[in-house]
């Protein structure tokens, strides 16, 4: 089976046993393993080896932080809210709906709202244990009671943008597409890139955020079993 046509190639409806032991062992279980990795990274750029290359990543705060301008500002405010918890719940849900009245297939129209979950889970979990300061230099949002390490921003808009990324691909219209899916594949890197501007995150806190949403969202798209349209027909 294609891994981008998974849900147009086996449109069945699993039953309520189904879906649920294959959120658990094809989303959550993996997960529990990559949160596991998450801290690792985030021990190492703490208390680990990699712990003085804060000072360099620092030195890019600080740059950024002299370089601002208002128009830079401005523009970094509405890709920092594009990121933002409100945003991102507000636009999942949107999406579901809108795919479930369209398609019937809530198994289908779940995978946004499971791919910001499991970052999110991967996220909460991990700030928990990895108290990680934020930059030292001026900031322009308010800072969550949350550490630096990763980026919930980063993370959740990667999650959610690369998930409606793949969903877009079923778009007909080729140039329409192609300005959907390029505008999903943007979107987390310049939420990263506000917030590394706004003085709110390190560049590994992106780095690693643009990684567990990607993560997240490869997960969501996989969480439930598919068949071959050949399997089907067999059985």
């Amino acid at each position: 089976m294609a891994f981008l046509t998974r849900w147009q190639e086996d449109t069945s409806r699993p039953t309520a046993r189904e879906a649920g032991r294959d959120l658990v062992v094809r989303a959550l279980a993996p997960l529990v393993v990559w949160w596991l990795v998450v801290v690792g990274m985030g021990w190492l750029l703490t208390d680990g080896p990699a712990k003085d290359l804060g000072v360099s990543e620092g030195s890019v705060s600080k740059s950024l932080e002299s370089s601002r301008t208002a128009f830079g500002d401005a523009v970094t405010l509405f890709f920092s809210w594009t990121g933002a918890t409100v945003s991102i719940i507000g636009v999942c849900l949107v999406v579901v709906v809108l795919v479930w009245r369209r398609t019937k297939q809530w198994w289908y129209a779940v995978v946004p709202l499971i791919a910001i979950s499991l970052q999110g889970i991967v996220f909460f979990f991990t700030q928990l244990l990895i108290p990680r300061e934020r930059p030292d230099v001026g900031k322009l949002d308010e800072s969550a009671p949350t550490s630096s390490f990763p980026s919930g921003h980063t993370g959740a808009a990667t999650a959610l943008y690369f998930t409606l990324g793949l969903m877009a691909l079923r778009i007909t219209n080729p140039v329409l597409r192609s300005v959907v899916v390029s505008v999903c594949l943007a979107i987390p890197l310049l939420v990263a890139t506000a917030r590394l501007y706004r003085g709110m995150h390190l560049v590994s806190d992106v780095v690693v955020a643009i990684v567990n949403g990607s993560v997240a969202a490869l997960l969501a798209w996989c969480w439930l079993r598919r068949d071959d349209v050949e399997d089907q027909t067999r059985a």
